[in-house]
């Protein structure tokens, strides 16, 4: 039986927590309090020092800085960050690319193009990267590497990896609560509570949501918990046990038309009106452990274990299609360091699988006016992914480390259709590879250079061999996309602030490009002639004025340039690929007073985005202005905010999903983003 997690219990347990704050009195209340700081900072200091380590851009989200204003989606978390594009398409659901990875795929499902982790362990798998387990609230931080620089975690995809690291007892405040409300109906509760006793220290948070949505028929709900226990059986041997359950729904308003959007942009379209579309997620299930042994002092090795269950129910179109997703993962890891030759070196060698369990299959119904009818068609997945990489950096001489490693990927895709006909079974097997060549220089302790020339290698996922056949009878083979990218950056702080710089050119071949064929039917997706994938990647955080006794004023600036296009395609030649800006640009500007009061503007800037390979008609350039205030008690224990979205109430399109060739006419392709809303939250930590 699957866990329940009952609102009014929940409602209970927030009310009694908020009310009763003394009763939850301790004497340890200010050990608890050293604890929670030294070691949360100590932490993000480890991440952010581990990943100036890597020859290639990254970016370190603190989690504590993203609580200070409305967190309702992953988005919310990706914000500001140089390189990513994160966009909510109006529910738990947001379009995420990194480098042009999944361009073309819809917000939803099936993300692609980036390795996920969580705490380290794998949430992606042969079937994708499903969403509803990202609640935001309970991260401490989220890791992103760019590109092929998820080397050493087992990425090979094109955008690379992201790492979301869960609160444990020693970040976690004994009990905290937290109550976020706003506009059109949006309610966000959660509570939580994380100590350390001992040797061993657990974390637990449940958290729910509601909101009635931007568009007509795009409300939605959620609900879930957290929970991991940590245990240090000596200085050389310790293990944590992670779960993650969440259920949500949605309801889906559609894609809109740019004269829809500049007229009515809370419309719905009217075929999923008609038919009632909607995603009730019944709920997903990940349980996993990870054991680390400490060798000696220069070595260690990190075993997980991962078990992830996903059931879908996707009401969308003319068909109602059920799921049933299974995997099973696997990680090993050795770390070491060493002197070669009088140099420092430290290697990793790491092992990764994910297998979905042979449960994985779905059953597909006709849908008439929201009436199910008739099963139309049974078929199953499978599917493996197995990586075996190694890594080492060396330092030649002081401060001028190579970076060298290879990778091995062997990866299974299975797709067999049993109703009406059998017989319709595809089975491909594939050995890849991807090297990696890198170097970094620490020119100054504030200033590094760095390089490096990689390959990525990603598989279709097995349901593309279906979706994208022909005859929905008989499955088709496709090809495993590859890239190999040339990056050079650099990153420091200087009288400027601290700022990253990166470039980046990528030849991509059999590129898997997912796309609308005809409007209401099931996207298929194929492997495209060569594309390049090139772009730039900056971040700044300066800041400009700061007294003593008075307060400090800073800028935060994020851009991102994307230069995605063909390589001489047959029919559309250097046509651009469709799906998200060129040019993308968000900035804050913040003044923070000693009291713990701050206030802030913030701007976000899009240009526009073709909507179709051919190129034909595109999206609407936007620029959003927004405005966040709010209060940090100095004993971290209240916190207050304002959050303002979109105050000029700009109409424009949040998320493009393209078409094939709509022949210069206004096709539905695009989500409208949301218009102004206005949020409040307060949060109580008892330390």
């Amino acid at each position: 039986m699957r866990p329940v997690l009952p609102l009014p219990s929940f409602l209970g347990l927030l009310a009694f927590a908020s009310a009763s704050p003394q009763a939850l009195a301790a004497p340890a209340v200010e050990l608890g309090q050293v604890l929670i700081s030294d070691e949360a900072q100590s932490e993000l200091d480890e991440a952010r020092e581990k990943l100036r380590t890597i020859p290639g851009a990254s970016n370190l989200v603190d989690l504590q800085h993203v609580e200070q204003g409305r967190v309702a989606s992953n988005a919310d978390v990706l914000a500001y960050q140089p390189g990513v594009f994160a966009q909510s398409a109006g529910n738990d659901g947001i379009k995420l690319s990194i480098r042009g990875s999944g361009i073309n795929r819809a917000p939803g499902a099936h993300g692609s193009g980036v390795y996920t982790m969580f705490d380290g362990l794998p949430l992606t798998g042969p079937g994708g990267t499903p969403y509803e387990l990202f609640e935001p609230l309970w991260l401490s931080r989220a890791e992103v590497l760019r590109g092929a620089n998820g080397f050493d975690q087992g990425s090979l995809a094109l955008g690379g990896a992201i790492n979301y690291v869960t609160h444990t007892g020693y970040d976690a405040a004994p009990l905290q609560v937290r109550y976020e409300v706003g506009s059109r109906g949006y309610q966000h509760r959660h509570i939580s509570s994380g100590q350390v006793l001992g040797n061993l220290d657990y974390y637990v948070a449940l958290t729910d949501s509601e909101y009635d949505g931007y568009q007509r028929h795009s409300s939605g709900s959620a609900k879930g918990i957290a929970a991991n226990v940590g245990y240090r059986f000596n200085p050389n041997l310790e293990t944590r046990f992670y779960l993650r359950y969440r259920e949500t729904e949605n309801d889906l308003a559609g894609r809109l038309t740019k004269e829809q959007i500049k007229h009515d942009p809370r419309a719905a379209n009217p075929g999923y009106l008609s038919r009632n579309d909607s995603r009730p997620q019944p709920g997903s299930t990940w349980v996993g452990n990870k054991t680390t042994f400490y060798l000696d002092d220069d070595s260690r090795l990190e075993a997980g274990l991962v078990y992830h269950d996903y059931p879908m129910d996707l009401r969308e179109g003319a068909m109602r299609l059920k799921v049933a997703y299974t995997d099973v993962s696997g990680t090993l890891n050795y770390l070491r360091r060493d002197t070669l030759f009088g140099h420092e070196s430290k290697t990793t060698v790491g092992w990764r699988t994910t297998k979905h369990l042979p449960n994985s299959g779905a059953s597909q119904f006709s849908r008439v006016d929201n009436v199910v009818g008739a099963r139309t068609r049974d078929f199953s997945y499978q599917g493996s992914d197995t990586v075996l990489h190694v890594g080492n950096d060396l330092e030649l001489v002081p401060d001028l480390w190579l970076t060298t490693g290879l990778a091995m990927i062997y990866t299974r895709r299975e797709s067999d259709v049993t109703y009406p006909a059998s017989g319709g079974r595809v089975s491909q097997h594939d050995w890849d590879y991807a090297p990696r060549l890198g170097l970094r220089y620490d020119i100054r302790p504030d200033l590094q250079v760095y390089g490096n020339l990689s390959r990525s290698v990603e598989p279709p996922h097995p349901w593309s061999l279906v979706w994208s056949a022909p005859v929905t009878n008989q499955p088709m083979k496709m090809q495993n996309q590859t890239a190999t990218t040339l990056e050079l950056g650099a990153r420091g702080d200087s009288a400027l602030g601290r700022w990253d710089l990166a470039w980046y050119y990528a030849q991509v071949r059999h590129e898997l490009l997912n796309v609308e064929v005809v409007q209401g039917l099931p996207f298929k997706e194929f492997n495209a002639s060569p594309t390049v994938h090139q772009g730039v990647e900056a971040g700044l955080d300066s800041l400009l004025w700061e007294r003593s006794g008075t307060g400090k004023l800073s800028l935060r600036q994020a851009y991102t340039f994307s230069d995605f296009h063909y390589r001489d395609d047959d029919k559309f030649g250097n046509n651009r690929l469709p799906g998200i800006p060129m040019h993308y640009y968000q900035a804050e500007l913040r003044y923070d007073w000693p009291s713990g009061f701050y206030a802030g503007v913030n701007t976000q800037m899009a240009s526009k985005v073709q909507v179709d390979y051919a190129n034909s008609y595109h999206a609407d350039a936007y620029a959003l202005l927004g405005a966040r205030l709010g209060w940090d008690s100095p004993k971290q224990d209240w916190q207050t905010w304002l959050d303002l979205r979109n105050l000029t109430n700009k109409r424009y399109a949040a998320t493009v999903t393209p078409g094939y060739d709509d022949a210069g006419l206004d096709v539905a392709r695009s989500t409208p983003g949301e218009g102004l809303g206005v949020y409040a939250g307060v949060s109580y930590s008892f330390r």
